[in-house]
């Protein structure tokens, strides 16, 4: 019986660093898988809060808008008083 020792395959570094390697980097892909989501679901919520806030701006400047574009008493009694005259 001939005990041969089996020859080398392929480089010795990558023969000591493939399973670590393999494990690393199915466990970075998902580490990025499960950031991905996070990162998707805090983008859902962010545009979930930040909608009420951007239509209570809107209604708060159509609302000054509309103040100023309204007449005053001022302005209501002298026009009046203009059409009493005619």
């Amino acid at each position: 019986m001939l005990n041969h020792a089996k020859p080398a395959s392929g480089h010795p570094t990558w023969q000591r660093w493939w399973k670590p390697t393999a494990v690393g980097g199915a466990g970075g892909i998902a580490i990025a898988v499960w950031l991905d989501e996070i990162l998707l679901f805090a983008e859902e919520i962010l545009g979930l809060i930040l909608l009420p806030i951007m239509a209570g701006v809107i209604y708060l400047l159509d609302i000054l808008m509309f103040r100023a574009r309204l007449p005053k008493e001022e302005d209501i009694e002298h026009a009046g008083s203009k059409g009493a005259k005619k």
